[in-house]
């Protein structure tokens, strides 16, 4: 993984839950790389976990929980830094369905050696985006997030929820991605 998914990562700990608590983390988590991360660095999956069960376990806060935290934080930080990545976008269904075909291809040309999930649209209308998520990692739960951010970056609520799939014996998680409706 990206050494800016653990800087955020880290980030993420000291703003929620305090500087002291990085330091605990990093202890309790027993890294490789003693918690030592530099935004363009590459570094084994496993760490995150480790970080992210670390976390769960001093805050007292379940892993899925974690993730879309996370996912929203991160959602945040990168289109911050990578503005120009929403340009065009009208909406985040717009920027949700961009992801594998134009997003994915930027943030390849920033980090060429990036392993990224797949992120695939099934269908596209203005009430529902249908994605496909396929990655080994298992990291739907941050993939939440960062649609969650997205929603958040465009002032747009919406309903996502997904749904385990397998398709000739890869997982993959769908993703029902719908403008909230308001209530009157």
């Amino acid at each position: 993984m990206k050494g800016v998914v653990f800087t955020e990562f880290l980030e993420l700990i000291e703003n929620k839950f305090g500087y002291d608590m990085v330091d605990i983390v990093i202890e309790s988590a027993k890294l490789p790389h003693n918690g030592i991360y530099t935004s363009g660095g590459t570094y084994p999956h496993a760490e995150m976990i480790s970080l992210v069960m670390a976390l769960s376990q001093e805050a007292q806060v379940a892993v899925p929980d974690l993730l879309v935290m996370y996912g929203e934080h991160l959602f945040a930080r990168l289109i911050g830094m990578y503005p120009h990545l929403a340009d065009g976008c009208n909406d985040p269904l717009d920027f949700m369905a961009r992801v594998d075909n134009y997003i994915h291809v930027e943030v390849r040309k920033l980090y060429p050696d990036a392993e990224l999930p797949k992120f695939m649209t099934v269908e596209k209308r203005p009430d529902l985006l249908v994605l496909d998520y396929v990655s080994s990692r298992g990291m739907q739960d941050l993939g939440l997030g960062l649609m969650k951010g997205c929603a958040n970056f465009f002032k747009m609520p919406l309903n996502i929820y997904y749904q385990p799939m397998q398709d000739k014996g890869i997982e993959k998680f769908r993703f029902f991605i719908s403008p909230a409706l308001e209530e009157n």
